[in-house]
């Protein structure tokens, strides 16, 4: 198939070492390693992943992975992009909106976490029976407990140890 890109999303999930599952995990980290370092054909390689500490070293240092990047979270231009992809693709006209409102209060929330808002607020206008609108949004986004509060000790850690080992994207 190549030339391709191979997407590994959540790559720690697939190679999570146990010792109760046969080996099976150790195969599977073997046979990537192995057609990591003998491919010829042009596969680009990406892989994402949650919790890199979890990711075994042999798979990390350098000479495996070309570099390792850090995406934090979402600046108000983005989360801006982000609304109004969400609300185009329900069906909503994103200029009967208060977008600057909507990013400010929406600072620390991922694309994930923008999106169920709109949708939450959409199933509140309905049982309402009313229009999405400003104060339905709002509301739904100061209900939303985000990653970002409910794990801050854990991001505030990231942000450190890629301080020093990742590249970080803007």
């Amino acid at each position: 198939m190549a030339p391709c890109v191979l997407w590994l999303d959540e790559i720690e999930k697939g190679l999570f070492t146990s010792e109760s599952d046969d080996g099976t995990s150790k195969r599977i980290l073997g046979t990537l390693l192995t057609w990591m370092a003998v491919r010829r054909e042009n596969v680009f390689m990406v892989a994402t992943s949650n919790d890199i500490e979890a990711l075994p070293q042999e798979l990390v240092h350098k000479g495996r992975l070309d570099e390792i990047f850090f995406v934090d979270l979402l600046d108000a231009r983005v989360r801006e992009q982000i609304f109004l992809i969400h609300r185009t693709r329900r069906e909503q006209n994103p200029a009967d909106f208060d977008l600057p409102a909507l990013v400010e209060a929406s600072t620390g929330f991922s694309s994930a976490e923008i999106e169920q808002a709109i949708v939450s607020g959409l199933y509140t206008a309905l049982g309402q029976a009313c229009a999405l609108d400003d104060a339905i949004l709002l509301a739904e986004i100061k209900n939303t407990y985000t990653l970002s509060l409910t794990m801050a000790e854990n991001l505030q850690w990231l942000r450190q140890w890629a301080d020093s080992r990742a590249v970080k994207v803007h």
